[in-house]
């Protein structure tokens, strides 16, 4: 069985890549541009690096006629999911989980920002301005409550630290069941008549037809005018247009961003000036242990295939995760 894999990944993964445990491997190599490092035309499986570029994936999918599975270590798919991929029914695996640990970990960044007033007082200290706290609006975070829309793995760990903090934690999931670090989880149909209750809205779903611009005018105005809004999913589940209004206009006290429509940010978007929006360039999902488990995760589902096991993290292509 060929191999088709990142040249990016090759000094991490050849010497995990044992005989013993892998069998029969041989191996072709293709970087993040598309150029190939060995014949790809026979490859069985394509593990593609971080951030595939369509035209790549597109240079792939001609070189390599005979592949069979992709694994790829974004969680979000619809990069992938182009006509010229869904033709060839491709088994597609994809990295969910291996990001959940450093976005959690962001959103109570942005959690704490916000309750913490973390900005303003750095702000304070660059002016080398001393005022009262009792001058401040600080706020605590127990018994505050967090809904958090999309209860996969990164609502998971999310809802995982925010009850540490004492938060009371709310869930929205497809398929929704019971789980001991939400105090509810409710399905899609629900999710709007618990935006008046909540304190903190996290936006941890996937992007699909029906989570497309799911955050709009509506939904913000069932929001308290105290809510933060924290978007580590993608831009367009938010009607941009909307959010900005509710912003400008306090219809909500503000916004954790990471993700856009528009990525980079353009430099003349409002949102970069706006002083109650903490605006981040889509980092949250970064960690240097990012590439261990990406790895790992491959290395289990290659080991898997080789042996008929179900492989883990399989994408209904239909829906897009």
């Amino acid at each position: 069985m060929k191999l088709l894999l990142p040249t990016e990944f090759a000094a991490e993964l050849l010497p995990k890549l044992l005989p013993e445990r892998y069998p029969n491997i041989q191996i072709a190599w293709v970087d993040s541009q598309g150029n190939f490092d060995g014949n790809p035309s026979d490859a069985e499986v394509y593990f593609n690096w971080f951030y595939l570029k369509t035209e790549t994936l597109h240079k792939v999918l001609v070189a390599a006629p005979q592949l069979r599975w992709q694994q790829t270590p974004s969680a979000g798919v619809n990069h992938i999911l182009t006509p010229a991929f869904l033709e060839r029914n491709i088994l597609l695996t994809n990295g969910a989980g291996t990001f959940a640990v450093p976005i959690a970990e962001f959103v109570m960044a942005y959690i704490l920002n916000h309750a913490k007033l973390l900005s303003k007082l750095q702000t304070m200290q660059a002016d080398r301005h001393w005022i009262r706290s009792i001058e401040l609006p600080l706020q605590e975070v127990e018994g505050a409550t967090v809904l958090i829309l999309g209860a996969g793995s990164i609502g998971q760990e999310i809802a995982k630290r925010a009850h540490a903090f004492g938060m009371r934690v709310w869930g929205v999931r497809r398929h929704p069941q019971p789980s001991p670090q939400f105090e509810k989880v409710v399905g899609i149909e629900e999710w709007r008549s618990l935006l008046p209750e909540a304190d903190y809205v996290v936006l941890a779903t996937p992007l699909t037809p029906e989570t497309r611009g799911m955050i709009d005018a509506t939904a913000l105005q069932l929001m308290r005018s105290s809510a933060y809004l924290i978007n580590i999913a993608r831009g367009a589940v938010v009607d941009q247009s909307a959010l900005m209004t509710a912003l400008s206009e306090g219809w909500i006290a503000g916004a954790g961003l990471d993700t856009f429509y528009t990525e980079p940010l353009p430099p003349d978007s409002p949102f970069w000036s706006l002083p109650n929006v903490f605006v981040t360039p889509h980092c949250s999902g970064f960690s240097p242990r990012i590439p261990e488990r990406t790895i790992a995760l491959f290395l289990d589902n290659l080991w898997r295939y080789q042996n008929g096991i179900c492989l883990r993290n399989i994408v209904d292509q239909t829906i897009g995760y």
